[in-house]
């Protein structure tokens, strides 16, 4: 395969080791906003769903957000070729701050809801922007080493994430998972101004696929309301149900033919035809499935079937969540000296399938065992991130990063939002086929909301153990599902090219 970052790195400006270092740190606390939030939550998920009266839209909690993100961020990669990423990663922390006050006053799970959205339209600006920058001021080969540093925020965000939001949430309220951000918000508003002033916007002049945008977004949520309509035990092949997945089908078939027609396609399929793109962009997507989808099962299980609060399934969490960047450092630090990311990558994918299908065997009580085996997914998963976003960077023409980077990201984020509405929905069928004896006639929600509230503990004692056996079940083979995912990374992990990435000055 070419290597065309070779003639690219010439074309990258000159920054000295003070600048960089200045936009590094600039760059890192909007990265630590972003990251704080997406593990802070996950714990207080059960709380405010209960409070709210809504455990029927507690994929919408994540999947709004998540889904928002994944259409805004190629316009914010596009916006930022525009009129520079600094401009751009500014408003983006301001969508942010102004989305998290609304979430922190909801009343309801539907103010909830579209408080996420709004939140999800600022917080898909604040990592792929960030990535976008450093990739504008290393060599790709160095952008593994500064991966390093991304990795530490990301450390700090894993292990103070799920223990503050536990904190929070027990001791005070749910609500402060989202008033920690302003704060944390106006620091890395000044920081990142600031230090990113080096950064010039680029003067191009590039038309915005708002259609595509569109029409992306219409196709999303027609098909992720459907499948969130299942999960709250609608039939399938319901008339209302069939009509959501047919029309999102024929959409997202005229969002490609947009995207085939427009001069600045927002997700350019040209990129789609670099073998390294494609398989990347589907690691991608299985890997930011698998952490957002853990992140919201594993506590859910062990509230459900423990009744443990909200610290403990913090604490039950950090193994995972600290383990993810512990793997993204040191698949960077290796990339950097090797030049080389196929044999991370292979590594990364064979390890997360057995990690959770070995999660489904355990029950949540056995907490050293599954802590070892999060451990492992979590490394696992870590290899993948830096290797795969720095291949994808790489392998596309200076001119293509911005659009490349936000590209990645839309994968990632996609990834989520879809995963987080599937396995949410097939554990809320699960539930209400597999536990008649606490279902009766409800839902799956209504039951989530029964256990996480302590219904199993009132039962009596052969109840109390048939209903036990059924819930652990049913997550049994989410996480089997899950794991049989995971191989597909593998299976792309094989096929990449094995490049070697170019260093300073392209070599």
């Amino acid at each position: 395969m070419t290597d065309l970052s070779q003639p690219a790195a010439t074309e990258r400006p000159a920054f000295t080791h003070a600048q960089v270092r200045s936009i590094i740190i600039g760059v890192l606390l909007a990265i630590l906003m972003g990251a704080l939030d997406q593990t802070i939550i996950s714990v207080a998920l059960p709380v405010l769903s209960a409070e709210l009266g809504g455990f029927a839209w507690l994929a919408w909690v994540v999947s709004g957000y998540l889904v928002a993100v994944a259409v805004i961020t190629p316009i914010y990669g596009k916006l930022g070729d525009l009129y520079g990423r600094r401009l751009m990663l500014s408003v983006s922390i301001g969508i942010f701050l102004v989305a998290s006050v609304l979430c922190a006053l909801s009343t309801s799970m539907a103010m909830l809801v579209v408080g996420r959205v709004l939140q999800g339209l600022g917080g898909g600006g604040l990592i792929s922007i960030s990535q976008g920058i450093i990739a504008d001021v290393v060599s790709p080969r160095e952008r593994g080493r500064y991966q390093g540093y991304v990795s530490g925020t990301y450390a700090v965000a894993s292990v103070a994430g799920p223990l503050l939001g536990g904190v929070l949430t027990h001791y005070l309220s749910w609500r402060w998972v989202f008033w920690i951000n302003l704060p944390l918000g106006l620091a890395a508003f000044l920081v990142s101004r600031r230090a990113l002033a080096a950064l010039s916007p680029p003067r191009v002049e590039r038309r915005i696929d708002y259609l595509g945008a569109l029409l992306l977004s219409v196709g999303l949520t027609a098909l992720l309301v459907g499948i969130t309509r299942i999960g709250q035990g609608v039939a399938w092949d319901e008339t209302r149900n069939l009509a959501l997945f047919g029309g999102a089908l024929a959409v997202l078939a005229v969002f490609l033919r947009q995207q085939a027609l427009a001069a600045e396609p927002i997700l350019p399929l040209y990129l789609f035809r670099i073998p390294t793109v494609v398989l990347c962009c589907g690691i991608l997507f299985i890997a930011f499935a698998q952490v957002v989808s853990l992140s919201v099962l594993i506590p859910l299980r062990l509230q459900m079937l423990t009744g443990s609060g909200a610290d403990g399934a913090a604490l039950q969490l950090v193994p995972l969540t600290l383990a993810i960047p512990l793997g993204a450092y040191t698949g960077g630090q290796l990339m950097a000296r090797t030049g080389r990311f196929r044999p991370l990558q292979r590594i990364g994918a064979a390890i997360v399938p057995f990690g959770i299908a070995g999660l489904g065997l355990l029950g949540p009580e056995r907490y050293l065992l599954s802590g070892v085996l999060m451990v492992a997914i979590g490394v696992g998963i870590g290899l993948q991130f830096p290797t795969a976003l720095v291949a994808v960077q790489s392998a596309v023409a200076r001119r293509d990063i911005g659009v490349a980077t936000a590209t990645a990201a839309f994968s990632r984020s996609l990834g989520a939002a879809i995963s987080v509405a599937v396995l949410t929905a097939m554990l809320l069928s699960a539930l209400q086929a597999s536990a008649p004896h606490l279902a009766g006639t409800v839902g799956g929600g209504e039951m989530m909301k029964d256990l996480v509230s302590g219904a199993l503990a009132r039962l009596s004692g052969d109840e109390r153990l048939q209903v036990a056996a059924a819930v652990s079940q049913s997550f049994s083979h989410i996480f089997f599902i899950s794991a049989a995912l995971s191989c597909c990374s593998f299976l792309f992990a094989w096929r990449l090219p094995d490049t070697v990435l170019a260093g300073p000055g392209g070599r």
